[in-house]
């Protein structure tokens, strides 16, 4: 019997990645195959495959195709995945941590804080000589991490027993606050920080393998520590007291995990903006469908997050062609309604 059920719980979790490698792949194809341009599908693969192992057949391609796959969509593709992967993860661990299922870098602030450093490093045109390129993001998520700090401690502070609605509460606040003083910056400059407006609103346009190479690094680094991590989210899950006693270092960890969503926050923010409510609305749907085991939830939440993304970067350049939107503005529209259903669910089971 349990080994039958041994098998069960295997297979479902097979069928699981299985799902999500296919959704993140299809999604993929659509974000390069559909734009002002078509490119089929079948070309899409001979282009990247000639690429990658350096075949003689992208010789005979379309040269107009090979320039707008690999110059063009495959960047955006790429980029706007490990956008939606960093974020979709970091809001799954944030959640898990929290013990709240409305908690993500956008509702707690981090991905406010994480804009401001960004914001910051541009304004005094910041750069550290051991750093180049690597500046933006590096107080991006130095920023990032002292949000999440300040609105945990502050929250503490005014409510010891650490209630969700507080949390939420007091990462808004400070959301709005950092937004304001965004604001307050880009009105006192000249047109030049004007611009990064719509860079603020979340968006991966016009953006090419550099901005890959500079999130790349620290979307690998933040998920591999938090995946590390996996089995000790589940204990905290259960509350801090019940990790302690089954000999989770519970201060340390919650440290690595905070600093670890700090990373994958601010390298996200860093080359797209702010893009909020992936990481509430995909970590939610991810649970729904394949449990809540962390050692599961996380990498589903990855492949989830990244193809998510990739299809609202697509509807977000497509919906009024040629006019493009930002994600956020999607991302939103999509995210404000599940963030409601989401609140009054918990309030309803209070009340039960």
């Amino acid at each position: 019997m349990q080994k039958l059920f041994i098998r069960k719980y295997l297979n479902n979790k097979i069928y699981a990645y299985v799902t999500a490698a296919a959704f993140l792949m299809i999604s993929v194809l659509l974000g390069i195959s559909i734009g002002t341009v078509s490119v089929p599908p079948l070309d899409i693969i001979k282009i990247i495959g000639g690429e990658l192992f350096s075949l003689s057949s992208n010789e005979y391609t379309e040269p107009m195709f090979l320039n707008i796959v690999m110059n063009i969509r495959l960047p955006r593709v790429i980029l706007a995945g490990l956008v939606g992967a960093s974020l979709a993860i970091a809001g799954a661990a944030f959640q898990g941590l929290l013990r709240n299922p409305l908690a993500d870098p956008y509702t707690l602030g981090v991905s406010s804080g994480a804009s401001v450093g960004a914001v910051i490093t541009l304004f005094f045109g910041i750069s550290f000589p051991f750093a180049g390129l690597f500046t933006l993001p590096i107080l991006s998520i130095v920023f990032a991490f002292l949000t999440i700090i300040i609105v945990l401690a502050f929250t503490r502070r005014i409510d010891r027993s650490m209630k969700v609605e507080t949390i939420i509460l007091t990462g808004i606040i400070f959301s709005s606050f950092l937004g304001a003083l965004i604001s307050l910056m880009i009105a006192l400059t000249g047109d030049e920080l004007r611009q990064i407006i719509g860079w603020l609103m979340g968006s991966v346009s016009m953006r090419g393998w550099d901005y890959i190479k500079i999130i790349f690094p620290f979307f690998l680094i933040g998920a591999l520590l938090l995946l590390l991590n996996g089995r000790e989210l589940n204990a905290m899950s259960f509350g801090e007291e019940r990790a302690q006693h089954i000999g989770v270092n519970v201060q340390k960890r919650k440290m690595l995990i905070l600093v670890a969503g700090s990373i994958l926050t601010g390298g996200a923010v860093a080359v797209s903006g702010t893009i909020g409510f992936v990481g509430l609305v995909i970590p939610h749907l991810t649970r729904l469908l394949w449990g809540p085991d962390h050692r599961h939830l996380l990498p589903l939440s990855i492949l989830t997050g990244a193809g998510f993304l990739i299809l609202a970067d697509l509807l977000a350049r497509t919906i009024i062609s040629p006019t493009e939107l930002p994600i956020g503005v999607i991302t939103a529209i999509v995210g404000a309604p599940v963030f409601a259903v989401i609140l009054m669910k918990n309030r309803k089971e209070r009340r039960g």
